[in-house]
């Protein structure tokens, strides 16, 4: 039996692996951008989901058994981020003509740590995060999102699920949570000035035991709770299955660039201050190695891996729900990162 989803944010990175994952299983897949997409397989649909007459006439002739929301839009404030995204979520599923048999929502370990405005200081939950674990007394555009969902499933009786991935490794150009591509970007960057390759963040993070997401994990995932009925109505962590600790980790990505590892003193040193005057010198790699971006503001996001990797706090997820439930997928983290590397090497994203 043909089945139909709908993807929306399918140029991000965990749009774009769930969209890769269901076109290999046979699905029919309609893509939701701003732009539109060019993917493999992918039908584009081009929308703005703060735009609700807009979506609505982009979405008439799509009736998806499932729908994926993987896409958000960062603003100046908490307030603003809840506003706009809760806006998107609403939207979307207002705008389909008759309700999908399930709809998964991405979000992520903000849910446990608050929102950047917050992140990671107050009251927080004992590690390791588990779903089990209320909210934070404190306004978060995921509860927000969530919210949606739950009005909108009432409304139109589908099954849903929530996803709550770690910092996603995976592929995307223009992309506002990007750790893996930037620290790429990082290591061309040190490989060419001769600059230390620099732990960036806190000594706790250092030291501390962590973990992270794949994208194809998360992708895996966000399939099985659609097929899995014991899945429907529940929210899941989900992370590699490994654990590390960044001083072991940054060893390793320095060693695949051929680089050494810096000695880590302790000292904070964000990404944001040592790439803010990069962006000629990257220019310069890219004309020289004829590379497909040129961009460094469109391939790096240092906030974002600062704020990952600047936390003071361990942060340390566990995935035992989905597992019981039987979703027993698993990647090594260090062998997600160099997968991309080579990905953004072979397509000339890096030299």
């Amino acid at each position: 039996m043909s089945k139909t989803a709908l993807v929306a944010g399918v140029t991000g990175i965990g749009g774009s692996a769930i969209a890769a994952l269901l076109v290999e299983q046979g699905w029919t897949v309609y893509g939701l951008a701003r732009s539109g997409t060019e993917q493999p397989g992918v039908i584009p649909v081009s929308a703005d989901l703060l735009d609700a007459k807009g979506t609505a006439a982009a979405l008439a002739d799509i009736n998806p058994d499932a729908v994926y929301i993987t896409t958000w839009l960062r603003q100046e404030t908490e307030a603003e981020n809840i506003r706009v995204n809760a806006a998107m979520v609403r939207n979307l599923l207002a705008g389909l003509p008759k309700g999908p048999r399930h709809v998964a929502l991405v979000t992520g370990l903000k849910h446990y740590l608050g929102p950047f405005e917050a992140y990671g200081k107050g009251s927080l939950p004992q590690t390791p995060f588990r779903e089990e674990q209320g909210r934070l007394d404190i306004e978060n555009f995921y509860y927000a999102q969530e919210d949606e969902l739950f009005a909108a499933a009432e409304r139109d009786g589908f099954s849903w699920s929530v996803h709550r991935p770690h910092t996603v490794i995976g592929k995307a150009l223009g992309n506002a949570m990007n750790m893996g591509t930037t620290l790429a970007v990082y290591a061309t960057l040190c490989r060419e000035t001769g600059r230390p390759f620099t732990f960036p963040g806190s000594a706790a993070q250092w030291r501390s035991l962590t973990d992270m997401t794949d994208a194809g994990q998360l992708a895996q995932q966000l399939l099985w709770a659609t097929e899995t009925p014991a899945a429907h109505d529940q929210a899941f962590n989900i992370v590699n299955g490994d654990i590390f600790r960044w001083e072991w980790m940054w060893g390793r990505i320095a060693e695949w660039f051929g680089l050494q590892a810096a000695p880590f003193d302790g000292t904070e040193r964000p990404l944001a201050q040592q790439m803010a005057d990069d962006s000629a010198v990257w220019r310069q790699i890219a004309e020289r190695e004829q590379l497909v971006e040129p961009d460094l503001a469109r391939l790096a996001s240092p906030w974002h891996t600062d704020a990952d990797l600047g936390r003071p706090i361990e942060v340390v997820t566990d995935v035992s729900k989905s597992r019981r439930m039987g979703f027993a997928a698993y990647q090594p983290t260090d062998d997600a990162f160099f997968a991309l590397f080579e990905q953004l090497r072979a397509e000339r994203i890096i030299p």
